[in-house]
């Protein structure tokens, strides 16, 4: 069991840190990219689709209350996060992390963790995107085959030249007599996946000058819409009153809302906060990651908090919040105004705005492949490296393709979860590796501290479980499934190929 849980030595972790050449990965990230990075993957999905759906299933208008839980639990994390990123300038994030301080089997089971969670994360947001791309489109009065634009099963009506879900018709209105069509799979999710992976495979700096452009266009808009709801709202207080009333619903059969319904929720948009994690997938391609990386973490996580709360205030507060689970909320929000121009600028802005989450989200999930593969528990291909591009081509193509193929066929709100606790459970082991290296080597120079240790790392560890314990059990279902599956590659090839099970004595850190 010892050689299961070595650890990975400092002094490689160093070496890896400071190879050069045109196998290894190009360091062009400056402060700002990594910000808006995480600010890029963030504002996203929460904002624009997952809010809409927790606060119809799970928490009512109160979800702005879960993401004040949620962000609390990334609070702790994030600083986590960023002292580990500021000692081990390494791409692959908790998998790295866990790696240096938890043992080589740890470490496994985090980076196969990982791939769930940033696979099915981008297939998420490719569905929220799918969603808003087809009623912009509808705005202009071009129609694609509804069939072609919903996954597998799903009922489409044709209501106000639109083809909409059939639960997000206005209440009151019925169904009967309105067109109907059946959902057989999304190929507009497929596509723009297709888009983003080619993206990826171009170059991580033009991927990043893509992003950063992209962000400021949807930051832009999302303050709009708050400006545009918001006033809309105080000239029309009754609106809000009877929209937020009550704003803690009472619990319904299914233990759903509720103050029980708000630590639910929260774990269900927990999936909106993996950015700046993801972030940290990225330190192998900064120029200065002592610096950068923990102002890329903690920054983006700050104002996307922020943004998220006044987002689901005025979402909730201009409609029912039993109309909002939809895969374009927002989008329905900003038509309650009657602003025309405000609806064509948010459904632009979710277009754009999705487009760099899914960007991050398959740049995360090829960089924990690539350290795998470096550390010998994967295939070489999967750590080849492009000579023009100087990306990891090969796991970049490989989980675009994954990635494409699940919203064609998967509602959104299934895919969530399974991302959401693959999320948690890279918290939680990050939180606790930040613990084990301070009493391992309390000497070690860190650029950036966690402030509190032991308590902030605790803090991250209990909430992060509690979080866990309030997802639906298919969902843990899945993950053990997944990560049984994990443990068979791990013993059957991985044992075999580690570096550091190669190294000539047990190492227990250096």
């Amino acid at each position: 069991m010892s050689r299961l849980l070595r650890i990975k030595p400092m002094s490689m972790l160093t070496e890896e840190a400071r190879e050069v050449g045109e196998h290894t990965l190009k360091r062009s990230l400056g402060a700002l990219n990594l910000v808006t990075l995480g600010v890029g993957a963030v504002i996203g999905a929460g904002i624009f689709t997952l809010t809409g759906q927790a606060a119809a299933l799970r928490a009512g208008p109160a979800v702005a209350l879960s993401f004040v839980l949620a962000g609390l639990t990334c609070a702790f994390a994030g600083l986590c996060y960023a002292e580990f990123a500021s000692i081990i300038p390494i791409a692959g994030s908790a998998y790295t992390y866990g790696y240096a301080t938890l043992g080589e089997l740890v470490a496994w089971i985090i980076g196969w963790d990982l791939c769930l969670e940033y696979a099915f994360g981008a297939s998420t947001v490719a569905s929220g995107w799918a969603g808003y791309f087809n009623s912009l489109l509808q705005q202009f009065h071009i129609y694609i085959p509804p069939q072609l634009t919903a996954t597998t099963g799903t009922t489409l009506v044709y209501y106000h030249d639109q083809w909409l879900q059939l639960m997000s018709l206005p209440p009151g209105v019925s169904a009967e007599g309105l067109p109907h069509a059946t959902g057989l799979f999304n190929l507009i999710a497929v596509c723009i996946v297709m888009v983003i992976t080619t993206i990826l495979v171009i170059g991580i700096k033009e991927s990043a000058n893509f992003n950063s452009a992209v962000v400021i266009i949807k930051v832009t808009i999302v303050c709009i819409f708050l400006i545009v709801g918001g006033y809309f709202l105080f000239k029309h207080p009754a609106v809000a009153s009877a929209n937020w009333h009550p704003f803690v619903p009472p619990t319904d059969s299914h233990g759903n809302f509720g103050w029980l319904g708000i630590p639910t929720a929260a774990a269900s948009i927990f999936f909106a906060y993996i950015g700046f994690d993801a972030v940290s997938t990225a330190a192998q391609e900064a120029k200065n990651p002592q610096r950068d990386m923990p102002i890329g973490i903690l920054g983006s996580l700050v104002v996307c908090t922020i943004l998220y709360i006044l987002v689901s205030l005025v979402l909730t507060g201009l409609v029912s919040y039993k109309t909002l689970n939809v895969s374009a909320p927002v989008a329905l929000a900003i038509d309650a105004t009657g602003v025309a121009w405000g609806s064509l600028l948010v459904k632009i802005g979710a277009v754009f705005g999705l487009a760099t989450v899914m960007l991050v989200m398959l740049l995360g999930q090829t960089r924990v492949f690539y350290s795998m593969s470096k550390d010998g528990l994967l295939p070489k291909w999967a750590s080849a490296v492009h000579p023009k591009f100087r990306t990891p081509w090969i796991t970049t193509i490989i989980f675009g393709a994954f990635a494409a193929i699940m919203p064609a066929f998967l509602p959104i709100d299934r895919l969530s979860e399974l991302v959401n606790i693959g999320t948690l459970l890279a918290f939680t082991i990050v939180s606790a590796g930040v613990w084990v290296l301070r009493v391992r080597h309390p000497e070690m120079k860190r650029p950036f501290k966690t402030p509190l240790v032991p308590l902030v790392p605790i803090l991250g560890i209990l909430s992060a479980v509690y979080l866990m314990s309030r997802l639906e059990r298919i969902t843990w279902i899945v993950m053990i499934l997944w990560l049984l599956i994990g443990l068979v590659i791990y013993f059957g090839y991985s044992v075999k190929h580690s570096k550091v099970q190669r190294l000539p004595v047990a190492v227990e850190g250096d």
